[in-house]
């Protein structure tokens, strides 16, 4: 799934308080929280359009107040990375860079790596050369470290603590799918025991069915351990309607986010696409594009010689496009 459709950006706009709390104290600490804060997500968009882009999960770029400030403002970018890009510090600089050249305010730059590769940890970003040196530093959190924290993390009230977990849960071997599936009951349970509201559960319960996901008769069990769970706690958090809701809108993010991908592929492969492509990639179905992933994989490995070999691999990925 792609950064625009994942449900970090969405966990992050409803608790970005718990977020800075829970991962970096400091900069919570130093947020004047009575003033609120604002999400430029369009502002962003601008600074980094042109920027060759890793998977994120998301970024967001955040308005907040100093408490040490009367009218001083500053913009907290958070990134929030799934995999590892051996230039990401670069990258995490350079958007620094364009955001405080474009607002000329003061600009705090956050990470957190969600992958797992522990060693992997792109901290700073330094230049150096002819006695003309650039050292930049910046908070980052690796996920991997609350490994042995698991037991503290299910006693922990702030969201995020969830959030981790399911991370974690999620990088363990798939094989072990009973595993899998007891974590996601064990997590989806704790949600009722914090006092949270029945809106958070909900935003919650999607965020582990996004990252914990199961085959089709594991989840139709856990749904069903769900209910009866809710009918002995006099809760009813999780409706029918609402559980179908959560399942659609995930498919549907998903679907949009291959599409987007797709279309991406072909398009710095082949140019700018017909009409008629965008047209069959808006209402193609999943197994119609997964085929199409498939034959645009076949001619990604071909190696290309001329423009005019260029132009008949072209050719023939839109006429097995038109075959489906």
């Amino acid at each position: 799934m792609t950064d625009v459709d994942s449900p970090w950006k969405e966990v992050l706009e409803r608790y970005f308080a718990a977020f800075t709390t829970f991962f970096f104290p400091a900069v919570h600490a130093g947020i004047d929280w009575e003033r609120g804060y604002a999400f430029l997500d369009k502002e962003l968009q601008r600074v980094v359009r042109d920027a060759r882009l890793g998977r994120r999960y998301a970024d967001k770029l955040i308005q907040v107040w100093r408490r040490d400030g009367d009218e001083v403002w500053v913009l907290v970018h958070v990134e929030v990375q799934g995999q590892y890009e051996a230039s990401f510090a670069e990258r995490i600089f350079m958007y620094h860079t364009r955001i405080r050249d474009r607002y000329q305010r003061p600009v705090v730059s956050l990470a957190v790596l969600t992958d797992g590769r522990r060693r992997w940890r792109p901290a700073a970003y330094w230049q150096d050369l002819w006695g003309c040196a650039l050292h930049w530093r910046y908070p980052l959190v690796k996920l991997l470290d609350y490994r042995d924290r698991e037991a503290e993390l299910e006693t922990h009230a702030n969201p995020f603590a969830v959030v981790v977990l399911a991370h974690l849960k999620a990088q363990d071997p798939v094989r072990d799918l009973e595993a899998r599936y007891n974590w996601k009951w064990r997590l989806a349970r704790g949600l009722y025991h914090w006092g949270w509201s029945r809106q958070d559960v909900l935003e919650l319960f999607r965020f582990l069915d996004w990252v914990l996901v199961l085959p089709e008769a594991a989840e139709d069990r856990l749904w069903a351990e769900l209910q009866q769970y809710e009918e002995q706690q006099v809760m009813r958090y999780v409706t029918s309607v609402e559980r179908i809701g959560i399942k659609k809108g995930l498919q549907q993010g998903l679907q949009q986010g291959e599409i987007r991908v797709l279309r991406r592929q072909m398009t710095q492969r082949f140019g700018e696409l017909p009409a008629w492509v965008e047209t069959r990639l808006r209402d193609a179905s999943p197994e119609q594009l997964e085929a199409w992933a498939e034959r645009l994989l076949v001619v990604s490995r071909r190696r290309r010689f001329s423009r005019r070999a260029a132009d008949t691999e072209r050719s023939w990925l839109l006429l097995c496009l038109k075959s489906l």
